[in-house]
């Protein structure tokens, strides 16, 4: 089962987090996102799991509370794709017939 972490300090490594998620089972992997300009951590992660009841139990304990001096969030990840449509704004009013390139 796929979990999604958020709200991680930004001191939180990935070795950390597998290392919380492992008290309630086999972590399968553990990794948190990090910014590619800067290198810096996107405060949030995902953790996978081997067995579903792990990783439920360790939703039930985990979210919200305190990791690294963070109140963290942790629930099930949905898939790519699925949750919210992105806007792109600019109002979708436009005729199609008057397209500026």
């Amino acid at each position: 089962m796929n979990l999604f972490v958020a709200k991680l300090s930004d001191a939180t490594t990935s070795e950390d987090l597998n290392d919380l998620f492992a008290e309630y089972g086999e972590v399968v992997s553990a990794k948190v996102i990090m910014d590619r300009e800067t290198g810096s951590s996107k405060r949030f992660g995902f953790v996978e799991m081997k067995e579903e009841d792990a990783a439920q139990k360790a939703i039930k304990d985990l979210n919200e509370c305190l990791f690294d001096n963070s109140p963290i969030v942790v629930k099930k990840a949905r898939p790519k794709g699925e949750g919210r449509e992105r806007s792109f704004g600019g109002g979708g009013n436009r005729s199609q017939g008057q397209r500026r390139y």
